[in-house]
């Protein structure tokens, strides 16, 4: 799959395609399995149907690398707007959100309201007291390298004011073994993931088993710190290192969780909760889901080639 990765990154960025592939019917039913709609209503709707099955929530309004500042004020309306149906609809001790920094701001220039750097921590600042006043968390994405250092010096200020604001470190970067002793301390949500973008050999692992290994070592660290690590991982080699480790260490449940994206191993994620692990669902929606949907995609090889199928058919 390594292979197709660049073209399907070429086909998230073309409008031709998303126009294309939103009108198919086949596409339609897989969107919907990996986001459940484009609107506040429909993913609050979806929330709740994920709650009321023993599971927790953490919400993405898609969106990334924003050069617009109004595109970037809009996006903290609707993540205001969300929360605010979550706190009515009594969903927000179940429900977190996520967001990414370059979606609000980080990626722009120098603008009336500051630098990308300044904006994007005065929008994160408003989402993270509208979370604040509706019971529950925000988490910082984490994106590609270039913008690690940014989004954690913008994750220190925010936790002066909001120190339950949440972290996200990729394990495949080199740097983040060094990260995650910085943030395994008392109160520290971390989610650690594998990493999901293209990045040189100079500053990430390439092989899968490099980054595998460097995985355990950084759950090794979250795991052994006093904070609440967020196991974000669909690997079942990954979740059963995980449990043993957590048994190791003395870790109670509910004093870290696991993480899945919403539409991938629903069995296990049901499997978890039922054994009692505190088991949240990375839950994305908004009109900006077909990047989203191409990089789902290129992770699930038979979902790909059912996709492809169907696109040559149509065309």
């Amino acid at each position: 799959m390594s292979v197709l990765r660049q073209p399907l990154l070429l086909l998230s960025r073309s409008d031709a395609v998303r126009r294309l592939v939103s009108t198919m019917p086949v596409s339609s039913g897989i969107v919907r399995s990996y986001v459940p709609g484009e609107t506040t209503d429909a993913a609050v709707a979806t929330s709740a149907e994920l709650v009321d099955g023993g599971l927790k929530v953490t919400l993405d309004f898609l969106g990334e690398d924003t050069t617009d500042l109004a595109q970037a004020d809009a996006t903290v309306e609707a993540y205001v707007e969300l929360l605010a149906q979550l706190s009515a609809r009594g969903l927000a001790r179940h429900a977190e959100v996520s967001v990414k920094l370059s979606a609000i701001g980080q990626a722009l220039e120098r603008s009336e309201r500051g630098t990308g750097h300044q904006v994007a921590l005065e929008n994160a600042r408003r989402i993270c007291r509208a979370a604040r006043n509706a019971g529950t968390t925000v988490t910082l994405d984490m994106e590609d390298h270039t913008t690690t250092d940014s989004t954690l010096a913008v994750l220190r200020d925010l936790r002066k004011d909001f120190p339950e604001t949440g972290a996200v470190l990729q394990a495949y970067l080199h740097r983040t073994e060094a990260d995650c002793r910085e943030l395994a301390h008392e109160g520290s949500r971390v989610r650690l993931c594998k990493g999901a973008y293209d990045e040189p050999e100079e500053v990430a692992y390439q092989s899968r088993l490099d980054v595998d290994t460097a995985y355990v070592r950084c759950l090794k660290i979250l795991l052994a710190g006093q904070g609440y690590p967020m196991i974000a991982t669909h690997d079942p080699r990954m979740v059963e290192i995980a449990s043993s480790l957590a048994s190791r260490y003395g870790r109670e449940r509910g004093t870290y969780e696991f993480q899945m994206l919403y539409g991938i191993r629903p069995e296990e994620q049901r499997r978890l909760a039922g054994a009692g692990e505190t088991v949240r669902v990375y839950l994305p929606y908004g009109g900006e889901w077909y990047g989203y949907l191409m990089r789902r995609l290129a992770e699930r090889p038979q979902n790909l080639t059912f996709f492809l199928r169907s696109l040559i058919s149509k065309s």
